[in-house]
């Protein structure tokens, strides 16, 4: 029996394989994603490393949403969560709020992933290892052996690397990659393009993070910023202000691709969803309930960054409009053959956001209405209205936007840290080795900073000044 849905209701990684034709009715494309699933194998580093744990509870949160033959974590102990993305909650609970599923013996029927010091199972299914350090996040085939330090990295390194597993093992399932599952794929933040496995003595400890953001945007892009904020090692989150800008509610279908995004939640605004999860870490929030525009205008005591994560255009066009004194705006493809690529500009830049973005107000995706799966759905009876709705949606996945919000908010810390900055971070999550940058000036940051936890002392002895 077909399943009627609508734009509301959507599982927009089912729409992937609608829209390329692989499946011809949305029924079809959800079978498909109920055949994908993934074993998490965790070493003893899970039980003491709030790293190990942070990239554990990403990848469930990830996979959970995708992968709906479920995320099977093997021989998960029972200790204390450590990491700030779970406070105050046993690591098990934290594992099944997210979506896992807790198991005592090794799967040989899915793919799998290794977390620590742990030994690959006994399959013919890929077998990644998860790893990172410093700045630098990834996944190594395990048959490789190799494996990168994973002490005293950057805390956005390991979900980076969660990231990117999540993405391989939708390749492999999708079947749209070859090199899925044979290769080692991974991204440096602090130089990408560079070598991720090849050690970089320039990057430094994080010691300084922002105190003062606006968020604008909550759906798939805002949300993955907000599990990154929550993952930076801040002294006092009181401390930090936050802007959080979005008009909209909470559908079906953003469980699908948004990381704190429930059934639960459905109706309910999303300002006062990510509000709520970060106030349960700490964070102090302010609600900015319209929709962002050039009738937006910012206060000398508002926050002075902007992080933008909208798929508007006439909106990202208004960015340079509101008084920001930085703006870092990330977007993703959407179609099936552009789902998969980010982008992050920076303003102000060489060309302005309203000379990048207003030419494209108006211009769609491509056109799949013609597709078997629309067709079926015409022929049930749906109307050419809500055909067209439902045709409009983009294709999403969480672990792309995820990729993307490790970019953006590396692209603060760095400049918080000595580091450069840029103007543009292109490419596509499949090609992390092929990102594109175009440097720019790095100048002070002048927008409010916080001591990273640890720091302290060592900026008081001037050791990091």
């Amino acid at each position: 029996m077909i399943q009627t849905v609508d734009a509301n209701t959507l599982h927009r990684t089912a729409k992937y394989f609608m829209d390329n034709g692989r499946a011809e009715t949305h029924d079809e494309a959800m079978a498909l994603l109920n055949q994908f699933g993934l074993a998490i194998y965790v070493g003893p580093e899970v039980s003491t490393s709030l790293n190990h744990q942070s990239a554990l509870l990403t990848i469930v949160n990830m996979a959970s949403r995708t992968f709906l033959n479920g995320v099977k974590v093997i021989n998960l102990p029972d200790v204390q969560s450590l990491s700030p993305l779970a406070p105050d909650r046993p690591l098990v609970q934290a594992v099944t709020e997210l979506g896992g599923e807790l198991a005592a013996k090794a799967n040989h029927d899915l793919p799998s992933a290794l977390l620590g010091t742990v030994e690959a199972p006994l399959s013919q299914k890929p077998c990644w290892r998860v790893t990172w350090s410093g700045w630098r996040g990834g996944v190594i085939p395990a048959r490789e052996d190799v494996r990168l330090e994973e002490r005293g990295a950057m805390s956005l390194a390991p979900l980076l690397a969660a990231s990117a597993l999540t993405a391989e093992v939708f390749a492999y399932h999708a079947g749209d990659h070859n090199m899925a599952g044979r290769r080692s794929y991974g991204l440096s933040l602090w130089n990408p393009g560079r070598d991720w496995l090849s050690a970089d003595d320039t990057e430094p400890m994080v010691t300084y993070l922002p105190s003062r953001l606006w968020m604008i945007g909550l759906g798939n892009l805002g949300q993955a910023f907000a599990w990154c904020l929550a993952a930076l090692p801040y002294e006092a989150k009181g401390l930090v202000e936050l802007v959080l800008n979005d008009f909209d509610c909470i559908a079906p279908s953003n469980e699908s691709t948004s990381l704190l995004s429930y059934k639960a939640d459905v109706g309910r605004r999303k300002t006062r969803v990510v509000a709520e999860w970060l106030e349960e870490r700490g964070f102090c929030t302010v609600l900015e309930e319209r929709r962002f525009g050039d009738w937006i205008s910012r206060t000398a005591d508002e926050p002075g960054v902007a992080l933008c994560g909208v798929d508007n255009a006439l909106a990202r066009a208004a960015l340079e409009k509101a008084g920001f004194g930085l703006v870092v705006e990330a977007g993703l493809g959407g179609g099936p053959q552009a789902f998969r690529s980010i982008s992050m500009h920076t303003f102000p830049a060489s060309r302005s956001a309203d000379d990048i973005w207003s030419r494209q107000v108006g211009q769609g995706d491509q056109n799949v209405e013609d597709m078997p799966a629309y067709r079926a759905l015409r022929d049930q009876g749906l109307d050419s209205c809500g055909l067209v709705q439902l045709a409009s949606r983009t294709v999403g996945v969480p672990f792309v936007g995820g990729i993307a919000a490790c970019v953006v908010f590396s692209e603060l810390l760095r400049r918080l840290n000595g580091g450069g900055a840029f103007e543009l971070v292109s490419g596509s999550v499949s090609a992390l080795e092929d990102i594109e940058v175009i440097p720019r000036e790095s100048k002070p940051y002048a927008f409010g900073h916080l001591p990273a936890e640890g720091s302290s002392a060592a900026i008081q002895n001037g050791i990091c000044a």
